[in-house]
């Protein structure tokens, strides 16, 4: 397994691949401290890149945008100082699959790269808390405060509707939605195949009137705490 670091504080290099060590024997890293670095060094055999929002020479989100743009199949997380959950917003619409506050434990971090790996979605409680309650997401001081406010729609559609409108069997899969698993776990939890998950999960989709998975786990994860 290979994966890319972009980050510039060397403490923290050291401490993400000591952690992501365990994930597997001889875990290969490639490290970036510049986004000019991340550019030359992002590649389509690399099976993850955790990258730091705030990497000297980058702009906003112009670097997390170009790699996605370039290695579409690359899964990004991204790392960030920022807690801002209008930011987490911002990060996942672009396509990233997870965003780690770098306040979080490396346990935390961990488990939501494992995650991703496995074909799901990390999204961090504090965002969650924050759609389900229906508030805009302030957004703070600093380089991104061009990040846009997220608030839950008017007019979603409640837990009540959605049993209305969803089978016994798909109201399973959000529930498995809920807690972020992928398509493959939550296949073998109910005992159907992958290709019947993502059956049932376009029916939810239009349910939840979301267009990808990411908006959809938000989208469940705040009906459920509702």
């Amino acid at each position: 397994m290979r994966i890319l670091i972009a980050e510039d504080h060397r403490l923290v290099i050291e401490a993400m691949k000591a952690k992501l060590a365990e994930l597997e024997d001889g875990v290969a890293f490639v490290v970036a401290t510049t986004a000019a670095e991340l550019r030359a060094l992002a590649a389509d055999d690399v099976d993850l890149a955790l990258i730091d929002l705030n990497i000297p020479g980058a702009e906003q989100y112009d670097h997390i945008d170009e790699l996605r743009r370039r290695h579409p199949e690359v899964p990004v997380i991204v790392v960030s100082g920022y807690e801002d959950p209008a930011m987490m917003r911002a990060v996942l619409d672009r396509g990233a699959l997870g965003f780690i506050p770098k306040a979080y434990s490396p346990e935390v971090m961990l488990s939501a790269v494992r995650l991703v790996l496995a074909g799901g979605v990390y999204v961090p409680p504090m965002m969650l808390s924050a759609l389900a309650g229906g508030i805009a997401p302030h957004v703070g001081a600093g380089p991104l405060q061009k990040a846009a406010t997220a608030s839950a729609p008017a007019g979603a559609p409640t837990l009540e509707h959605l049993r209305n409108v969803l089978t016994e069997r798909q109201v399973e899969v959000l529930q498995l939605l809920s807690q972020g698993k992928p398509n493959k776990l939550i296949g073998r939890s109910l005992g159907i195949s992958e290709g019947t998950v993502k059956i049932h999960l376009a029916a939810i989709f239009r349910a939840l009137n979301v267009r990808n998975r990411t908006e959809a786990v938000v989208a469940a994860q705040s009906l459920t705490e509702a």
